[in-house]
């Protein structure tokens, strides 16, 4: 827990709030406010789907007022009929994937007067990940107040897919807290569990959110030292920012063995 009257650090990565989210109740609103932030995503609906057949819907957030019953309708059988089902059944080995770009035509009348038509979804984009025989399908919708995703709305998509996929398994699949999450990627993987218990302090904090002083006041040492161990963590993971600490906890969660 941030003590009180901690600043946040505003260059803290794009999508920290929902990694630091994983294994909390609030995991589905600190999700689509994100997603809102990075390309004014209306609604978020995530499903696992498995290779035997069975899907379901574990999660269902934003602004449509039937996304929980679009969620059940397509896990008791519209999945079997939707155009991304090869596409998905296609990926493995825990690489993210990113589902063409939706166009109307790709779907079946009944499909689309159900899930587009009645509901008032005028776009999406999609990304899915697998972790052993499930795979989590997450999807990004816009509806008719809005329109459609923009072209750098769909490339911040792009962009951002593979490290919400991964929270999005993290999360579903062990139910770890944040704090189990980022202790198990210091304790055990590199490059992170090679630095000192120091360095790991201070990075632990750079990723919670915390600015120098915070650090500072949350370990009970100097500034200086506080910019001295983020020196020597950062040489040692052979980075020079912020945003690559984020970019190492990010293609950890996305890899397969932080998932399985």
């Amino acid at each position: 827990m941030r003590p009180h009257g901690m600043a946040l650090d505003p260059a803290a990565g794009d999508v920290t709030p929902a990694v630091l989210a994983i294994g909390r109740p609030d995991f589905p609103k600190v999700l689509i406010d994100t997603l809102r932030r990075q390309a004014d995503v209306g609604h978020c609906m995530v499903f696992a789907l498995s290779r035997a057949g069975a899907a379901h819907c574990l999660l269902d957030a934003g602004n449509i007022p039937i996304g929980g019953d679009l969620g059940a309708a397509y896990a008791g059988q519209f999945h079997e009929s939707d155009p991304n089902r090869d596409a998905l059944f296609e990926g493995e080995g825990g690489a993210p994937i990113m589902l063409p770009a939706f166009a109307p035509r790709m779907y079946g009348a009944r499909y689309r007067k159900i899930f587009f038509h009645d509901s008032g979804i005028v776009d999406k984009c999609a990304t899915a990940i697998w972790t052993g025989d499930t795979c989590f399908y997450v999807n990004f919708y816009r509806i008719t107040a809005q329109g459609r995703f923009s072209a750098a709305q769909r490339e911040r998509l792009r962009a951002i897919a593979p490290a919400i996929g991964a929270s999005v398994a993290r999360h579903f699949q062990q139910g770890a807290t944040p704090d189990q999450t980022l202790d198990a990627l210091f304790a055990t993987r590199a490059p992170l569990a090679a630095l000192t218990r120091r360095e790991q302090e201070v990075c632990r904090r750079i990723l919670e959110g915390f600015n120098s002083e915070a650090i500072s006041q949350a370990l009970g040492i100097s500034l200086h030292s506080t910019l001295t161990y983020r020196k020597r963590a950062y040489e040692r993971l052979g980075i020079s920012s912020q945003s690559e600490l984020f970019s190492i906890v990010l293609r950890l969660l996305a890899g397969p063995r932080s998932l399985n």
